[in-house]
């Protein structure tokens, strides 16, 4: 990689993070989870972890953390998407009378869950702002749920991650091939309005493929996929920020 890096990984990630950290370090990063002395020079530092430590790092280190749009679910078009979803207030969302799932666009800032009405999601989110951002989505049992890490438009790595709404880690070989083709469909179509690296979630419904959402890879589990083009991925959807591509700048995080 040229220059020295280091990768600093959130303390609360590390019980799970174990095994890519072995990776980094094997490829010669300074893995850390905290910066002390010359750790995380400006220019030569990675991120895997939370928003609220990212973000903080972010401004200190000029790390361009990569995210897709809170707006992108809602405008993927249907038949990608494969159901309704709507971008709204968390105030409007509290109004709902049926159930729906409801998460936020990007942060982890309450449970993404089927909500039984918009009482039942007050109660749950009642700290919050009435305009925090969420999507909400028509209620749909996926059989089976797939991540996939995008690089440069394509698939670089793949896990399966559930199976009908169950925990269910596999291989890149569990992945169907009608799920790679419909994300390379997608992707051909649509790469554009994605992050060059970032997370790529899509479940089978019904017997039909469809998109179920789309996350940052610095922030995301890699269940099952291949570690070291996991970290392909992970390096370059939060790395030092002067090394963003024009393409992507339009989608570093912006301070909260």
């Amino acid at each position: 990689m040229g220059k020295e890096r280091t990768l600093v990984v959130a303390p609360r990630v590390l019980p799970t993070v174990g095994p890519l950290a072995r990776v980094a370090a094997w490829r010669g990063l300074e893995v850390v989870t905290h910066l002390t002395g010359g750790q995380g020079r400006l220019g030569s530092t990675h991120y895997y972890g939370g928003p609220k430590v990212g973000e903080r790092l972010a401004g200190e280190l000029a790390i361009g953390l990569l995210e897709p749009a809170d707006d992108w679910l809602p405008n993927v078009p249907p038949e990608f998407a494969g159901r309704t979803v709507a971008a709204m207030s968390l105030g409007e969302a509290w109004a709902l009378d049926g159930q729906a799932f409801v998460k936020p666009p990007s942060d982890k800032g309450f449970a993404a869950q089927v909500y039984r009405d918009g009482t039942d999601l007050r109660e749950a989110t009642g700290s919050l702002a009435e305009d925090t951002p969420v999507l909400v989505s028509e209620v749909v049992e996926f059989a089976s749920e797939y991540r996939l890490f995008l690089l440069d438009g394509l698939v670089h790595a793949a896990s399966r991650y559930a199976t009908w709404g169950r925990l269910d880690p596999g291989p890149r070989d569990t992945v169907p091939a009608e799920v790679l083709e419909f994300a390379g469909r997608y992707l051909g179509e649509h790469g554009g309005e994605l992050p060059g690296a970032v997370v790529l979630d899509v479940g089978v419904v019904a017997g039909r493929t469809a998109i179920v959402e789309a996350n940052m890879a610095w922030f995301s589990e890699y269940y099952m996929a291949d570690l070291d083009k996991v970290l392909d991925v992970v390096l370059r959807s939060a790395g030092p920020l002067d090394e963003v591509s024009p393409r992507d700048r339009r989608f570093v995080r912006t301070p909260s």
